[in-house]
């Protein structure tokens, strides 16, 4: 069997009046690409933020890495957050730096590595993304959309993460460098030896991409497991979620 690497269980979240998530519960195995899916407002967002230490919750619990975020210290969070990489939706990256200055930041914070060591690890990452060598010395401004966001995976990969966290990693793409981006994701999985939580509307995705998905629906979980898994799920909002895209997906 597959190892859970998160688990969260029985989750409720509310924001003033506001209630996202009403006893959320769902499972993500070690070495999988998982998605989070469902319409806007759903809340997916909200609980890929709560399992990165960006929200708080209500009640219930999210176990991470074998660690009960709940009851962990200070101190414990911060070493948690050495474990994982994030890809924002807006990319995040620092105007005023360097792509390379960028993917360096965490490097020069957590590690007390040598400057020389530093520069290499950035250049390895800057690789395996799919840029040149010569990009690491261009600012944000002066990257394309794709670039930006390669530029950004590259920062999240710089301290060798066991997992990955995307938020819509696709948005704002061209078809052609949605699919491209695809692939890297798929293959930077295989190569790092990666688990991949990935939020995400682009339905082409979830079919080239994910080994599992969570479907979220009036604040819990619609369905969960692989796409003909959930697919076959015979509520009303799983067969309209998907009925618009079923010929891209089949």
């Amino acid at each position: 069997m597959m190892e859970p690497i998160i688990t969260v269980r029985d989750v409720t979240t509310r924001f003033g009046t506001n209630h996202v998530h009403d006893k959320l519960s769902l499972t993500i195995n070690q070495g999988e690409i998982y998605g989070l899916l469902g319409p806007s407002g759903c809340g997916k967002s909200t609980l890929m933020r709560e399992m990165i230490l960006l929200e708080n919750f209500e009640s219930g619990s999210i176990t991470l890495l074998g660690r009960d975020i709940n009851t962990i210290s200070a101190f414990e969070a911060q070493e948690l957050r050495k474990q994982w990489g994030v890809l924002f939706q807006s990319n995040a990256l620092f105007t005023s730096l360097s792509v390379a200055e960028n993917i360096s930041i965490a490097l020069k914070e957590y590690t007390s590595i040598s400057q020389k060591l530093i520069d290499e690890i950035v250049a390895f990452k800057i690789d395996i993304v799919g840029l040149k060598q010569s990009d690491g010395k261009l600012y944000p401004s002066q990257l394309s959309g794709g670039m930006k966001k390669k530029a950004a995976l590259a920062r999240a990969l710089a301290m060798d993460p066991k997992l990955l966290f995307l938020d819509e990693p696709t948005s704002g793409l061209d078809p052609i460098s949605a699919r491209e981006f695809d692939a890297l994701i798929v293959n930077l999985k295989e190569m790092l030896q990666l688990s991949i939580i990935m939020v995400s509307h682009d339905l082409n995705s979830i079919k080239t991409t994910l080994d599992r998905m969570a479907v979220i629906d009036h604040k819990k979980i619609a369905a969960e497991g692989t796409l003909d898994e959930v697919m076959a799920v015979t509520s009303p909002f799983i067969q309209t979620f998907f009925t618009t895209y079923s010929k891209h997906l089949r």
